[in-house]
């Protein structure tokens, strides 16, 4: 497992040689998004038409800080991440990803694997349900790493001037809480090229909002007792007044996101920019206002 992330990138890159095709991407996997954590492959062919053929992505990323529902840890992680997901033309996918948190000695923070199934109810109309497992080495710092399981449900309309998505998410396990993502966002590609006529650049811009609980921050405060009373963010009494504010459903987090991707028949370049407001932070953390930063490459395989 320790060289996981290099072999997905070796891989990758070795592929560059296969024969390409006429750009069209995978479809069915955004399984992660509502969580913001980015560390899943993600899917600008969200906007194309379904692929018709089964496929396989790999992908490494790197992002400056873990972001989990519009949450963060005391300190900054920043990480990286290598991706595998599985598309079959049914409609079902299965999915593993692979974190490692940059400037810690452990070889792996986190394994997700889990799987799902994408369905078009109509040309505007998409969707996914599917389920994750996370798995943590028990010294991990991410404050993900106070959930255990959660089943996604995401469907999304595109009106034609831009794009609207509304995710729900059950976390269960270590920790409960419920979310509901809402996404708005345009997609745009060039009608031009940069170094010949199969490549294009694609942006994607997105407002979005989180609402839920918080559990997970109280289950994170517990879990990491002994070093977080030195930083003063332990909440001592487990059933106090912040344990019980963690339990209300409120607003957590606004955003802005803008991807920029560059593309070619099989593979993606894509940088991101996201500004986090988080908003009624309650127990363990003291979060603030926050830019954030992504770099993906993920190369799809028919």
């Amino acid at each position: 497992m320790r060289y996981f992330g290099i072999l997905v990138f070796l891989v990758s890159c070795n592929a560059l040689s296969a024969a390409v095709a006429k750009p069209l991407l995978f479809t069915a996997l955004q399984p992660r998004l509502a969580a913001d954590t980015d560390t899943v492959l993600k899917a600008p062919a969200d906007t194309t038409k379904p692929v018709k053929k089964n496929s396989l992505s790999a992908g490494i990323n790197y992002g400056s800080d873990a972001l989990f529902f519009g949450r963060t840890g005391p300190t900054k992680y920043p990480f990286m991440a290598a991706d595998v997901v599985i598309n079959y033309q049914s409609g079902f996918f299965v999915y593993g990803s692979a974190l490692k948190v940059l400037g810690y000695n452990h070889a792996v923070d986190e394994i997700d694997v889990g799987g799902g199934y994408y369905y078009r109810l109509s040309k505007k109309f998409t969707g996914t349900i599917s389920y994750t497992r996370f798995i943590f080495n028990k010294e991990s710092e991410i404050i993900k790493s106070a959930s255990s399981n959660d089943i996604n449900f995401k469907n999304s309309y595109d009106w034609g001037p831009f794009k609207t998505s509304i995710i729900g998410d059950y976390l269960f396990g270590k920790s409960y809480d419920i979310f509901a993502t809402v996404s708005n966002s345009k997609y745009w590609e060039s009608s031009w090229s940069i170094f010949d006529d199969q490549d294009y650049l694609s942006i994607n811009p997105s407002i979005n909002f989180i609402v839920g609980t918080q559990n997970f921050v109280q289950r994170y405060s517990i879990d990491h007792k002994y070093r977080l009373e030195a930083n003063n963010i332990y909440i001592r009494n487990e059933n106090g007044l912040g344990a019980r504010a963690n339990a209300k459903f409120n607003m957590l987090n606004y955003s802005f996101k803008m991807p920029i991707s560059y593309n070619r028949p099989h593979y993606t370049l894509e940088f991101s920019y996201r500004y986090s407001i988080p908003v009624n932070v309650e127990g363990a953390l003291l979060n603030r206002r926050e830019s954030f930063y992504n770099l993906t490459f993920y190369y799809v395989f028919y």
